[in-house]
Formats: structure tokens, sequence, C-alpha cells
């Protein structure tokens, strides 16, 4: 494969078009039936076994011809519930859906290794396993069904990327060890006593408590849990009330937790529930708290993220690989690598694309999807090694 570069670069406008195939045709968690038949139809085309795993999710195998090892590699397939703001002539057209954090991109990736690996299977030494997921994005996810229905049975290592919109297009991010974080669930129901807006002596007022637990909780990070390692407590929703002059009976808010050590989570966990009903209690009110653990801390194995650096670096230039710091964000990654070995890295796509990720005006570099091929590529071919 000496040409891989050149063969790739072929592929772009190919690349283009598959993604955005996919981002006019978004389909939210485990309704990604459009989706995974345009892959299937693909990886069928390019004499690729395929079979359906987790539900809409495909597990496709290349068989080399020389005997080998086992690798895979994987994309996730799953949209998110945004209504796109962009003027793009690709846009959503399934209104209220949208490809707002680059799976789209993913899956065209994944597509094009495939098509270069398979044309050159007659040398290829060993066994690439192709996994294209679906629900990563609504816990409890797909990797874990993925996995119960034999999604790594025979694999020996595991590569994911993720297109990622803060960094520079074209910068491979790599990170060994917690390199993600555990990202939980909590909602906390505030039940006071209504009454009118004018006579608040009489009620025990549940947005006032409210607004006392998520100042509150906010002291669990800088006073509770290790300075050294990194804790997120976000309130992200309140709701409570519905005209102007009557104090409701109830308040609930919802929220997320993100933590890299297990035994930080475990102390955020008792302290934020602690907190919540310590404070309602304070004002004479009770608190329902609900936990719900999330995906686990995405653990990069070390040699793994050696062998992706040393790839990235020999074929993108040693400038286009960083150490990266933890990122906050959750991903279900995470389980593969609880069963094998391997390496979950970030591409940037960010030059000229100010929009995050989960924004409706949120796109990406086209132009970074030949570097992802040859990425995963040659990932895969030097794990076969």
């Amino acid at each position: 494969m000496d040409n891989l570069a050149a063969e790739i670069e072929s592929m772009a406008g190919t690349l283009v078009e598959w993604r955005r195939d996919f981002h006019r045709h978004p389909e939210l968690a485990f309704e990604e039936r459009r989706t995974s038949a345009v892959i299937r139809e693909f990886l069928e085309s390019e004499g690729i076994e395929v079979r359906p795993c987790g539900r809409t999710g495909l597990r496709g195998v290349l068989r080399g011809g020389k005997p080998g090892r086992t690798v895979a590699l994987r994309a996730d397939m799953d949209a998110l519930p945004v209504a796109e703001l962009t003027d793009h002539d690709y846009r959503s057209e399934n209104p209220g859906v949208m490809h707002a954090c680059g799976h789209d991109g993913h899956m065209a990736i994944l597509m094009g290794a495939a098509r270069v690996l398979a044309a050159h299977r007659d040398t290829l030494p060993g066994t690439v396993v192709l996994l294209f997921q679906p629900s990563e994005e609504s816990p409890p996810g797909g990797a874990r069904l993925m996995i119960e229905e034999g999604a790594l049975d025979g694999v020996e290592a595991i590569f994911g990327l993720h297109l990622w919109q803060p960094m520079p297009s074209g910068v491979v991010g790599l990170r060994a060890g917690a390199s993600m974080a555990q990202a939980d669930e909590f909602e906390v129901v505030v039940e006071g006593r209504g009454g009118h807006a004018s006579q608040p002596d009489r009620t025990i007022d549940p947005v006032l408590i409210a607004s006392h637990v998520v100042v509150a909780a906010q002291s669990i990070v800088s006073r509770f849990t290790n300075p050294l390692e990194p804790a997120v407590v976000s309130f992200t929703t309140i709701h409570g009330g519905r005209i102007h002059n009557i104090i409701p009976d109830s308040v609930t808010m919802t929220g997320t937790v993100r933590t890299l050590d297990p035994a930080a989570q475990r102390a955020v966990k008792k302290r934020l529930g602690e907190v919540c009903e310590a404070t309602c209690r304070l004002f004479g009110a009770t608190a329902k708290f609900t936990y719900k653990d999330g995906y686990p801390p995405v653990i990069n194995d070390a040699a793994s993220v050696e062998l992706v650096r040393r790839v990235a670096a020999s074929e993108l230039g040693a400038d286009a690989v960083e150490t990266i710091t933890p990122i906050m964000g959750g991903e279900d990654f995470a389980y593969y690598l609880q069963h094998v070995p391997g390496a979950f890295a970030l591409l940037g796509i960010g030059d000229d694309r100010p929009h995050p990720h989960h924004s409706a005006r949120f796109d990406l570099d086209e132009s970074v999807l030949p570097v992802g091929v040859r990425l995963m590529t040659a990932v895969a071919l030097e794990m076969l090694k």
C-alpha cells in the first residue's frame, strides 16, 4: 500500500458525498434504519461480510488474504434531536433531527477505510472488523448491546476517532489513560408548598429553595473533591410553575456529573445527594434525589496510544500530533476498552468552524475526511502487524 495517501485523496469527493447524504437524512438513537441500510448495501458491494448487531447497528468482517490478528474499527451512527439552523444545501431533511456532532463524518471515514482495505484484501495480514454502532448519544448507548451481540468476538484491539471542532483541522489529539469522562445524570425534585405569590410567608417556596440547591452544589467540586482530579457538576434544566403570581408546589431540576476517577465519582454522587436533601430540609421542604450512572471513563491503553501516535506522525507529520488534556465529555467507546485494548483519538475539524458540537449551526471541515480515512487505515494495518 505504498500509494495509500494518493489512493485515499482520490476518494475525497466520494467521502463528501457520503457524509452529506447522511447529513441530509439524520436518524436518532436506535432509529438508524435508513442509515444502516445504506451502509449495509455499501459493505456488501465491497465484498465484506455483514450482519446486524445492536438492533440497528452493523458488524462487518473483512478477511485478509494472509493469516494474522483481528482488529476492530468503530464509527457511531446516530444524530441528535436538534433543529438545524444552517443554510447548507445538504442541511437536514428530517425536522428536529440533525447530525450536530460529526457522526455523519465518522461513518463516511469508516466506509472509506473499508473500501481501501477491501481493495487490498489479498495482501491484508489478518482480519478487520468494522463496527457501525447505533445510539452513542443516548445512554445506556449502543456499545454494550453491540458487545453483548458479539461485536468483539475474536477482536484483539480496537480503534475509534471523533472529529473535534475545538482542535485545528487535521490535528490528531491523543492521551493515554483516562481521556474522556464518566458522564452521569441526576434529577432533584424539590417538594415545597405552593400559594399566592403575594403571600410567600404562607408557602414553602420551592423556586427559592431550588436556587439555593444549585448554588450549594457548586461547593462540592471546590471543597469536597481533590483539586487535582477533574470534576463537573452542572444543573442544566429547571422546571417549576406556570404563571407569574402563583408559587408552585414543586420544582424539578436535572443535570450532569462528569468525573475521570471512580473515587471522585463516588464522592460527588454521595455529596450531591446530601447537599440537595440538607438544603431542602433547612427550608422545610423535601428533596427527591435520583442519580443514574452513565458511560464509564474512556481509558486508553498506553501501548495502543503510542502505536496511533507513531502512525499519525508517520502519515501526517509530527507537528500534526498533540497530547491532549482530558475531555469532560462522555463516550460509550469506553465499554469496548473494558474488554480489549485500544485507543480513541480526536481529529481536529475546527478551521473556520466556530460553532461547537451539539450546536444547531455545527458543521465540519470536510477536507479532513481523507485524513481520517488515512489514519484509520494506517492504524488498522499497523495493528495487524
